[in-house]
């Protein structure tokens, strides 16, 4: 899909900056070769496809060094003993309609078969896009989880008085700009088709919630009562958001309608309930209390009653995160006056510390629920941090000048 409606960005401080750390449990030797014609596309495909397997820590790559297309004698043994076990190949052709072709296929050097092959046709602008979706099903093939390499985030920097709500390939390359304003942006969320972002804006000099369609930039007011309008989080279904509203005195969990009707009110305690997130099914809404005393995470259904508190490992656990399985909950933790990133197996109870860093907030599941995606702070300067659900790898996201923040993961794109 092609974001028409956003703003193309310029300037040193746009591009995000990717630093990769660590690795998978156990790395994929794979040997991805240059593809036949590629010079002709705006971009390297093979280029773009190697780095998204390396940044996903799941893969080792073997050097190859030449160009095979796609329709190429392979010699099995010859790659096995190199060491790859998949090899990956293919060809660009341009179209007579301007578009370009790419066709490639995934080996299995082992077995000596042919374990995927695809040709994607697409426009130039879209030649990034192209080689996401291939590396995708390498992902998907080799590994067993959809990949998600071309999915989009969603996140805000601030460079001295502007705030910038912008949208980013999961690569951080292609950065756009959805809305800039003077005030602060906060709460991004991401619609479940991925063509809209509902958020909080101070514009007004209060929070509001707006949701933004990113394709025709139409912005419409979703909650703008007396007191505070937060923490906007779509229901599975794109028909409904949870907020959290101060209208009637303490901060308390609302539904709305998409486009701002139906208000109802799903607690109502003497306590403050705010952050919810739908589950991934729709029948849950996970949400921040301090209704035991100090703030935990509950869980009670989508549309209210009862709650069954969720953490009881440490005294201050907010922004909760379901998983898209439903069976991991991240969220951050303050032990130590350390800020930090938790997982919580729902199953079993079993807890881990997920960052090493000391001042987290906002983290966001990856759509496979392969991956984190968290805010933190080095040296003053707000960036973003990406890591694995086991911990092993670990990615860094700066941009060259300016704070970053409130990262919001989108969904998988049809």
């Amino acid at each position: 899909m092609v974001f028409s409606g956003l703003l193309a960005v310029t300037g040193a401080h746009a591009q995000l900056r990717v630093e990769v750390s660590g690795v998978g449990s156990s790395q994929l030797p794979i040997a991805v070769a240059m593809f036949a014609d590629e010079s002709i596309a705006p971009q390297q495909v093979s280029a773009i496809i190697k780095d998204d397997l390396l940044r996903s820590g799941y893969f080792k790559l073997i050097e190859v060094g030449g160009v095979i297309s796609e329709t190429s004698a392979v010699n099995f043994g010859d790659w096995k003993s190199r060491g790859a076990e998949a090899l990956v190949v293919g060809s660009v052709q341009k179209l007579s309609d301007g578009r370009f072709d790419v066709r490639y296929k995934l080996l299995d050097t082992i077995k000596s078969s042919t374990l995927s092959g695809i040709s994607l046709a697409n426009t130039a602008a879209n030649t990034r896009l192209t080689a996401h979706r291939i590396a995708d099903d390498i992902y998907e093939k080799l590994i067993g989880v959809r990949g998600a390499f071309s999915t989009r985030l969603a996140y805000v920097t601030k460079a001295g008085s502007s705030y910038r709500l912008e949208v980013a390939d999961a690569d951080g390359e292609g950065v756009q700009v959805a809305f800039i304003s003077n005030e602060p942006i906060i709460s991004p969320a991401w619609s479940p088709d991925g063509t809209k972002v509902a958020y909080v804006s101070f514009e007004a000099k209060k929070p509001v919630v707006y949701v933004q369609n990113l394709i025709t930039r139409e912005r419409t007011v979703i909650a703008n009562y007396k007191g505070s309008n937060s923490a906007p989080a779509w229901s599975p279904d794109g028909s409904k958001l949870a907020i959290s509203l101060s209208r009637d005195g303490l901060t308390q969990i609302y539904t709305v309608n998409a486009n701002g009707s139906g208000l109802q009110r799903l607690t109502t305690t003497s306590g403050i309930d705010t952050e919810p997130q739908f589950s991934a099914d729709g029948q849950y809404i996970y949400f921040l209390s301090d209704r035991s005393g100090g703030p935990q995470i509950y869980r009670m259904s989508s549309g209210g009653g009862d709650a069954k508190r969720i953490t009881f490992s440490g005294s201050y656990n907010i922004t909760p995160r379901i998983s898209p399985d439903g069976k991991t909950l991240a969220y951050i933790s303050r032990r130590e006056g350390k800020f930090q990133l938790y997982s919580l197996d729902l199953a079993s109870g079993q807890e881990q510390r997920l960052s090493d860093t000391t001042k987290d907030e906002s983290p966001s599941f990856s759509p496979n629920g392969r991956y984190i995606m968290y805010a933190t702070e080095s040296g003053r300067r707000g960036s973003l941090a990406v890591v694995s659900v086991d911990g092993r790898v670990k990615q860094k996201l700066t941009v060259q000048a300016g704070d970053i923040r409130e990262p919001t993961w989108g969904p998988f794109m049809k």
